[in-house]
């Protein structure tokens, strides 16, 4: 297997983060959800304003896998007032962990999520935390296996549709 670089993104990767966010978010959802619902969250929720927001953001990161220069999968993770719910300085939210479908079973997921750990120690946050959508029982899974336990739920819109994410957490401490 070729070696896997994890690798900051900065702004002057948006088109990539663009293209890797879409497809990604795309392969995962597209079989469950509408066209419409698909179309209107991947404009908004991938616009270049917004990953600019984002990227700009001092207390968001984005991180992408890559193998030979190849954009594969990547990561975001929220500090403070950035995280999308729950708003401890105590804690860093895990919020995307994307992998391309080609790629999934070769442990790319597991090296983001690593990345995520490490970045959380380094901060001194006292738990991770982050949202996946109940019918996602692959990444629960995922979640389960690496010591994650659910606290809670909330709504995610995807477009008009209301869905259900499970929140998970792991203490550190």
């Amino acid at each position: 297997m070729q070696t896997i670089i994890i690798r900051k993104v900065t702004t002057e990767h948006i088109n990539e983060l663009q293209n890797i966010g879409k497809l990604t978010f795309t392969e995962t959802f597209a079989s469950e959800n509408s066209g419409e619902n698909m179309k209107s969250y991947l404009e908004e929720g991938f616009s270049l304003k917004k990953l600019k927001e984002e990227l700009m953001d001092e207390n968001a990161e984005f991180y992408f896998a890559e193998i030979n220069q190849e954009v594969i999968g990547y990561l975001k993770v929220n500090i403070g007032q950035s995280q999308t719910e729950i708003k401890d300085h105590n804690s860093l939210e895990i919020e995307r962990i994307y992998v391309l479908k080609k790629f999934h079973g070769k442990k790319i997921g597991q090296l983001l999520y690593d990345k995520a750990i490490e970045l959380a120690k380094e901060k001194n946050v006292d738990y991770v935390w982050l949202g996946v959508w109940e019918k996602n029982l692959r990444a629960i899974r995922f979640y389960e296996k690496n010591g994650f336990e659910i606290f809670d739920k909330h709504i995610f819109q995807l477009g008009n549709d209301a869905q259900t994410d499970i929140l998970m957490r792991l203490a550190l401490n």
